[in-house]
């Protein structure tokens, strides 16, 4: 996964910026509305066809995404609501950035590649929902590849080299899959599990009724009950 290669190469500066953050007294929810803040101009900068500026404000929103746990860990703020308001902020920003994209492509008319980015909104959003739906059914559910930091970075590059619309076709069907992929998971662990557990157990009552069946007089007896009745 990105995610984790991200933290292993850049865990030591993270941590450096995280302690002089920490040190300033600045609350870690501070850090993740400025994200939300910094994607809302990227997506008017989106909006507006200037990319390459859109691109370096994710950056820097990017690394505020990076800063605001080592933070809240540092200044024993952790909490069950920060992650909560993370994830729903982090969701505004997906959408927010693909609505630049989308306004952006209607205003030169380029309506394919609007439609493409109302795609890639979607899988973007459905991604995330499939994983948080699964996980309330199944012990875990961190299947597929486009996690957002895939997604994000892949923007990124697409912004700073000017190619956008190819990146777009990757959003649009590579989040898909991976929802696809997790749909499939969950069917797995669900319902897929719960068959192969019937097929391998007959019902009670099928059981019961075997158990219970008169036994034929020209059956053969089995053989304990045989040497009891020797013994009796």
């Amino acid at each position: 996964m990105l995610t984790r290669t991200i933290g292993r190469y850049l865990s030591w500066p993270i941590d450096r910026l995280a302690f002089l953050l920490a040190s300033t007294g600045i609350p870690p929810n501070v850090i993740t509305w400025a994200a939300l803040a910094l994607n809302l101009w990227a997506c008017i900068l989106f909006a507006a066809g200037r990319f390459a500026a859109a691109g370096g404000l994710m950056i820097l929103a990017g690394l505020c995404d990076l800063l605001d746990g080592p933070v809240a860990r540092r200044q024993n703020r952790v909490s069950k609501f920060g992650g909560f308001l993370e994830s729903v902020l982090d969701r505004y920003s997906d959408l927010m950035l693909f609505l630049g994209l989308l306004v952006y492509y209607v205003s030169v008319n380029r309506f394919p590649y609007a439609i493409l980015a109302g795609v890639a909104m979607a899988g973007a959003v459905m991604v995330s929902y499939a994983k948080a739906r699964a996980e309330s059914l199944v012990p875990a559910s961190d299947v597929g590849f486009w996690e957002r930091p895939e997604r994000f970075v892949l923007m990124i590059v697409g912004a700073l080299t000017n190619q956008m619309e190819l990146v777009l076709w990757v959003l649009a069907i590579g989040p898909n899959i991976t929802v696809i992929h997790r749909i499939v998971h969950t069917w797995q662990q669900t319902e897929g599990k719960r068959r192969r557990e019937t097929a391998g157990h007959p019902a009670p009552g099928v059981a019961a009724a075997v158990q219970s069946r008169p036994r034929d007089s020209r059956e053969p007896r089995p053989i304990l009950t045989r040497t009891a009745g020797r013994g009796s």
